[in-house]
């Protein structure tokens, strides 16, 4: 049962995963910009319900054809949420958008808010979602894999567009490349702050997720040409979004491939 979850886990569905139907642009551009509509598939839009309104609060990751990936901050207790499939512009209706509540949210047993560890979550769908050009599942790196410094990666989301900003109304992405653990945890850049289950990228001081951001993914293509999610937005600097030598933090998605895999087989 196991290998066969796993298994489905990496290979989602006819789409199978991590390759658009329309691929990304990514000239290598410095601040975000508006993405090529539907050409991150997996990226979905986590929203609750305020007094009737839903409301755009994370980001998150498809992984399957019925679970999200996103970060343990993004949840709180009491609150209702859905999951938006195949979204653009979070204030037009579009076709072929799939909106779906959730049958379980499962935070990390171990998530800790004070010194943000184990920031992650998974979130299953009431019902499996059918995969079509604009909603597919990401793939997911192998266990333990660590990305090669200055990584050419992509942070994509709905966040501030600046520090205290207004949210982005079209999908964002920006190019986010890696730092290495050995820079990120130097003293004057995040120090012991960020331990080894995470994962840093940006840090010149123009480019980084932002507020809004949180939960979503940070994507790597492979050599092969396929897009894997290496990491959810976790956290930044509290001085501005885009502090220099405060590079976007992630949780980084190798260190969780067990608990990810046994999660979708006990719920």
């Amino acid at each position: 049962m196991m290998k066969f979850v796993v298994f489905a886990l990496f290979v989602a569905g006819a789409y199978g995963c991590g390759v658009p139907t329309f691929p990304p642009v990514v000239t290598r551009v410095v601040g975000g910009e508006d993405v090529r509509p539907h050409s991150w598939p997996w990226q979905i839009s986590l929203q609750y319900n305020r007094q009737g309104e839903w409301r755009h609060t994370c980001g998150g990751t498809l992984i399957s054809d019925q679970w999200v990936l996103t970060a343990a901050h993004c949840i709180s207790s009491g609150k209702e949420y859905r999951v938006a499939m195949g979204k653009h512009n979070l204030i037009q209706t579009e076709e072929g958008v799939v909106f779906m509540g959730t049958a379980n949210i499962v935070v990390h047993e171990k998530w800790n808010p004070l010194f943000i560890r184990n920031d992650i979550a998974l979130i299953k769908l009431e019902s499996p979602v059918t995969f079509s050009d604009s909603i597919m599942a990401a793939c997911l790196p192998a266990a333990g894999f660590i990305l090669p410094h200055d990584e050419p990666c992509y942070v994509t989301g709905w966040g501030r567009l600046s520090t205290g900003g207004p949210i982005a109304d079209i999908l964002q992405q920006a190019l986010l490349p890696v730092v290495d653990h050995a820079t990120c945890t130097k003293p004057d850049w995040w120090g012991s702050q960020v331990k080894d289950t995470m994962v840093c990228a940006g840090g010149d001081g123009v480019v980084s997720g932002c507020n809004g951001d949180s939960g979503g993914p940070l994507n790597c293509q492979k050599t092969d040409g396929v897009w894997e999610v290496h990491g959810i937005v976790s956290f930044g600097s509290g001085l501005s979004c885009n502090f220099p030598k405060k590079p976007t933090v992630f949780t980084q998605v190798s260190s969780y491939i067990d608990w990810i895999s046994s999660k979708m087989v006990a719920y």
